[in-house]
């Protein structure tokens, strides 16, 4: 309940951040909700946070970003912050980054030239194609093929669940190119949306609608100095960029978790019942204190992973993996706590609380399900233990 920006993560650049970004998320996202067409609504915030300044939180300095690199605490606040806000300006915000990622970290000059400022500005929208019909936790059972033919390479297969599928001007694509067994044999390649052979499958529809395909590879013939990093290098070049962006992920369910805290106080202090308000009520109370508690809690793991990255240079992958369980399983419980104070009009379509209880449920499978957090960070036990002196 105290304002985290008063915590030693932050430095005054990142404050100044936060109070700028609530002075322009006031007068530009007003109508930032879901519309009808899902997919125009997505572009036209990529490009007002372009506009804005606010994607040069995605790349480094060098590149037209904020910082000299990606800094993963301003990622946190920007998400946090919009999904306190708006689901799809989040959304939009997360997908450059995400979406750019891998560039970021294993694009040659060339690459990262091309892409990263224009990724900073918003002219050019990204995405990240990892996932597969028979491979989703399971990266190392990808089976998307790339082969080498002279100059080039040809990639054959599918992606699904690819967030800004079909409004992308440029894809991430992993790829079994097959220089070792299982995840050895991976490649990351940059493809442009327009590649021929490359095509949408299917749009999928979720319960909260934002830009989300199927594509698939058919003959699709790219040039090699496509090739992100090294043959054989995606499956680290992957990881990394999850682990980068995962916190993020975490950042949104705090911003939506505190979305549904706003909404559910509000309520309990208007709500008229049985001579007094719904607040004066000890049960309400108790609920209300169990969501403060977890959003402060969820909210220091999520910063604390993220100035341990930032900070100490180190790859806290079971800080990440505790701050992303922790965050998007209270966020969850904190909204669905929100929606009952709500009463019938918390199922009401329209309402905030009804809108939050179907953004928030993605977050606990994607980038890592719960199941996959807790398996990081069991093992990561064991080793820390069987390694201490």
């Amino acid at each position: 309940m105290s304002d985290c920006l008063e915590w030693p993560f932050f430095d005054a650049g990142h404050r100044n951040q936060v109070r700028d970004l609530h002075a322009w998320s006031a007068e530009h996202l007003l109508h930032a909700e879901e519309g009808a067409d899902v997919d125009q609504v997505c572009r036209s915030l990529v490009a007002e946070l372009g506009e804005g300044g606010w994607l040069k939180h995605c790349v480094a300095a060098e590149y037209g970003g904020g910082r000299d690199a990606i800094d993963v605490r301003s990622l946190c606040l920007m998400r946090e912050n919009l999904a306190r806000r708006s689901g799809l300006a989040d959304f939009a915000f997360a997908m450059q980054g995400l979406g750019s990622g891998a560039i970021s970290l294993g694009g040659s000059p060339s690459q990262k030239k091309m892409y990263l400022p224009q990724v900073a500005s918003g002219k050019l929208i990204a995405a990240f194609a990892l996932s597969e019909p028979e491979a989703g936790s399971d990266v190392g059972a990808l089976a998307t093929t790339a082969r080498r033919d002279g100059e080039h390479y040809v990639l054959d297969g599918e992606k699904t669940w690819i967030s800004n599928g079909g409004i992308a001007d440029f894809y991430c694509v992993f790829a079994r190119t097959g220089e070792a067994p299982g995840s050895r044999g991976i490649s990351g390649f940059v493809i442009d949306a327009d590649t021929p052979g490359l095509e949408i499958a299917e749009k999928i529809q979720v319960i909260a609608p934002h830009p989300l395909a199927t594509l698939r590879f058919n003959n699709c013939r790219i040039p090699a100095q496509s090739l992100l990093g090294k043959p054989g290098s995606g499956f680290k070049l992957a990881m990394q960029t999850l682990d980068i962006f995962r916190t993020s992920v975490a950042a949104a369910a705090v911003g939506f978790a505190r979305h549904a805290m706003d909404e559910a106080l509000a309520r309990c202090i208007s709500r008229k019942m049985f001579g007094q308000t719904l607040g004066d009520f000890q049960l309400t109370q108790a609920a209300l204190a169990d969501m403060a508690t977890g959003i402060d809690a969820s909210a220091l793991l999520t910063y604390r992973a993220a100035w341990t990255r930032d900070c100490l240079g180190l790859a806290a992958t079971a800080e990440v993996a505790m701050a992303k369980m922790v965050a998007t399983e209270t966020a969850q419980q904190v909204i669905d706590k929100a929606v009952q104070l709500f009463g019938g009009l918390g199922v009401k379509s329209g309402m905030a609380v009804e809108r939050l209880y179907r953004e928030i449920r993605a977050l606990r499978i994607y980038e890592g399900a719960t199941e996959v957090q807790k398996l990081i960070i069991g093992r990561q036990a064991i080793k820390d233990f069987a390694g201490h002196p």
